[in-house]
């Protein structure tokens, strides 16, 4: 991905190593609901040290789908119970000080693919498979360990060929 963003997007991307800053928070923990909200609340306070390090951040920009919001709320909240909750739904706690922006919110992915074509992008991305928000962890049954994370990725290079 960080070739991607630098080559396709020619973006001055800010990468940040936080591995084991998130394995060591998800140790222990099976449940997926639980790894979701750890991963979700883990993000913000890893992008909310960084931003403060860079300096003056306006913005926090996601690719938050339409999908994402609808399996996220209640049957209070919107069209359907909760299916899973979204670590990119239900905004940001107000310490942050940064501007949501989530321009696909209201789209699904295939009205994305339409507009990412439109756009000029290239096929390999259009046609890529997503990477879950919340990374490798909701992939993984169980608690996450580098063992199980190094064969999941392995079967998704198998996949992917």
């Amino acid at each position: 991905m960080i070739n991607t963003f630098t080559r396709h997007f020619h973006l001055n991307l800010h990468y940040v190593e936080a591995e084991e800053r998130f394995l060591s928070k998800l140790a222990g923990i099976s449940d997926p609901e639980r790894k979701r909200k750890i991963i979700g609340e883990e993000f913000i306070g890893v992008f909310g040290e960084e931003a403060r390090k860079m300096g003056k951040v306006e913005f926090l920009a996601q690719g938050t789908l339409y999908p994402d919001v609808i399996e996220s709320r209640s049957a209070k909240g919107g069209p359907s119970a909760t299916i899973k909750s979204h670590h990119n739904v239900g905004g940001l706690p107000s310490d942050l000080h940064f501007k949501l922006l989530e321009p696909l919110k209201d789209l699904f992915k295939d009205e994305v693919r339409i507009l990412a074509k439109q756009l000029g992008l290239p096929e390999k991305i259009l046609n890529r498979q997503p990477f879950p928000g919340p990374g490798l962890a909701v992939r993984i049954m169980g608690e996450v360990t580098r063992p199980r994370l190094q064969i999941l990725r392995e079967a998704d290079i198998i996949v992917a060929a």
